[in-house]
Parts: structure tokens; sequence; C-alpha cells
């Protein structure tokens, strides 16, 4: 009978409560170099508003907040205030690229469903 083993890096990726894909890393990275003065990281949070109440919300931040965790996703800062990481805990961040359409992409296991355009969501 075969077992599957997870590399290290990829257990130690399970136990954050968020996670930005590569792909993700680089386009903010990208995003981030175009900015003047350079920001000090990536805010990502979760917003009422949309037609199933709750939006994602991304925007670059010069520091963190008082009740933010900081994430360090290869020395990219990802602040996160502590209301929005209870509807974050488990969310990965991935950036995809499409024939149609390109743009940030939140696969979260927290939501119950979400509108028919995709930009909000219910818990």
């Amino acid at each position: 009978m075969a077992t599957a083993t997870v590399a290290p890096n990829q257990e130690a990726l399970k136990k954050q409560p968020l996670i930005l894909t590569p792909q993700a890393i680089a386009k903010v990275r990208e995003i981030m170099a175009t900015q003047d003065p350079l920001p000090a990281g990536l805010r990502i949070g979760v917003v009422g508003g949309g037609c199933s109440g709750f939006q994602y919300s991304m925007a670059f931040e010069n520091q963190s907040g008082m009740m933010d965790k900081v994430f360090n996703f290869d020395d990219l800062k990802v602040f996160v205030d502590a209301t929005s990481l209870m509807y974050l805990n488990g969310c990965i961040v991935d950036y995809v690229e499409t024939l149609e359409a390109a743009g940030f992409k939140f696969e979260n296991p927290q939501v119950k469903s979400t509108c028919g355009c995709g930009s909000s969501f219910s818990v």
C-alpha cells in the first residue's frame, strides 16, 4: 500500500491561516515596485458589502496596525486585521491569468455561498 508524504515546507504552509501562492507573491511584488514611495507590505482584509454580505479587499500599506497579524511570504509582509483573519482562516490567495481575465483569486473554505458575479460572499 502506497502512502503519500508531504514535504516539510508544504506542511508548514498548511499551518498558516492565510497562504499566498508564488504567483500571487510575484504579482504583488511586481505591482509594489511601481509604487512611489515603496509600501511596507500588502493589507488583505474582509469588508462588509457586495450582494452576498462580504467582499475581499487588498491595498498597499506603509505600516501594520495595533491589532494586525503580520505574515511573511518570501520577505513580502502581509497585514491582516484580527476581524478579517476570522473570515480568512485557511484561505489561499492566488493570481491567475486566462484568456478572458486576470486577477487575484481567493479560495476560502469559510465561504458558504457567493454572488453571481463572484465578487462577494457569505459565511
